[in-house]
C-alpha cells in the first residue's frame, strides 16, 4: 500500500452523511478534554506507552520516514466511568528526550496539560476518518470496546480525527477516536 492510499483514509472535513453533532465534535477546536469535562466526570487511563517504528499511515502525517523510531502513548478517556474516547499520540523518539519530553512524564494527566499552555506550539488542521482494520488506532480501540463489538470482524462505526502539534520544528501527532458509547451518551443526555 502506498503512502498516497494512506492519505486517502483521512479527509480535511467530515463526510456530509454524518450528523451535525458528529461533525461538531470531530472538528471541535481546543482541548478535547475540556469539552468532555462539560459532559460529566472525566478520567483518563493509560493503555500503553512504548517505543515503536512509525507506521505508514502515521508517517504521512508526521512527515517522517516509515519505521522511524517514535514514542507512542495510547489512552482511554472515560466520562462517569464509561469509555468514550481512545487517543493515540505519536512523536519522534528523539524529540521525547527534547522538546516533547513532557509526553513521557504525563502518567494519567491529559496531553492537553502541555499542549495548550505554550504559545510556541502550533496545531495543524484536523483530518477525519472512519477507523478501519488497517489503521494503527484500531488496536487500542479494540482494547476498550465491549466484548461483542471487540470480537466483531468489522468494527462498529468508529469516527476519528487527528492533528499534528508542532514545537521547534518537531511534530507530535494526536489521533482521537470517538467510541459508539460517546454518541449514545450524548443522545441520552440530550433526551434527559
Amino acid at each position: 500500500m502506498t503512502q498516497t492510499s494512506f492519505r486517502s483514509w483521512w479527509r480535511p472535513a467530515p463526510p456530509p452523511s454524518l450528523s451535525p453533532t458528529q461533525k461538531q465534535w470531530l472538528m471541535r477546536a481546543g482541548a478535547l478534554t475540556q469539552g468532555l469535562r462539560a459532559i460529566g466526570r472525566l478520567d483518563l487511563r493509560v493503555l500503553r506507552e512504548f517505543p515503536a517504528g512509525l507506521t505508514a499511515d502515521e508517517s504521512v502525517g508526521l512527515h517522517r520516514p516509515q519505521r522511524s523510531a517514535v514514542w507512542v502513548r495510547e489512552i482511554a478517556m472515560r466520562i462517569d466511568g464509561l469509555d468514550v474516547v481512545v487517543a493515540r499520540s505519536v512523536a519522534p523518539l528523539s524529540s521525547t528526550h527534547g522538546v516533547w519530553q513532557g509526553v513521557r512524564k504525563l502518567r494519567t494527566r491529559p496531553l492537553a496539560d502541555i499542549l495548550y499552555h505554550d504559545p510556541a506550539i502550533r496545531r495543524s488542521d484536523f483530518e477525519v476518518a472512519r477507523v478501519h482494520c488497517l489503521m494503527p488506532m484500531l488496536c487500542p480501540v479494540r482494547r476498550v470496546l465491549p466484548g461483542a463489538q471487540r470480537s466483531a470482524f468489522a468494527p462498529p462505526l468508529l469516527l476519528a480525527r487527528r492533528s499534528v502539534f508542532w514545537r521547534s520544528g518537531e511534530p507530535l501527532m494526536v489521533a482521537e477516536c470517538f467510541l459508539p458509547a460517546f454518541w449514545s451518551l450524548l443522545n441520552d443526555r440530550a433526551g434527559a
